[in-house]
């Protein structure tokens, strides 16, 4: 009768076990799920403010060149539009840059095949 009760209760034990993991499963592939959505629309919105923010820099740019080509010639307007585009990547490149102390340099490979071992 002993072994009968201790076959039912390890069967019983099994199937709570089971029916527990699934449902625990279930809820986290769920709720990974809904948090993969999110995180997805969210890039989404970075993605289309990063594209219009990249329009309205072109259109101040161009804005820029006009005005500055109703004194100058179309050439010489554009030339200076690009110089101070250029200041303006170069110094927000340089504000980027970590300010605290170098990464040390990783030595540079042996140019000649790896050693073969000791013979």
């Amino acid at each position: 009768m002993e072994r009968i009760d201790e076959r039912l209760n390890d069967e019983l034990t099994g199937q709570v076990t089971r029916a527990v993991r699934e449902t625990l499963r279930a809820e986290l592939t769920e709720a990974v799920r809904e948090s993969a959505r999110k995180r997805k629309r969210t890039a989404t919105l970075y993605a289309a403010a990063g594209a219009a923010a990249l329009y309205a820099g072109a259109a101040l740019a161009l804005a820029l060149g006009l005005v500055l080509a109703l004194g100058l010639p179309g050439w010489a307007a554009a030339l200076i539009v690009a110089a101070v585009l250029g200041v303006a990547a170069y110094v927000l490149r340089r504000a980027a840059r970590p300010t605290g102390p170098a990464a040390p340099e990783v030595p540079p490979m042996p140019a000649g095949p790896p050693p073969t071992g000791a013979a």
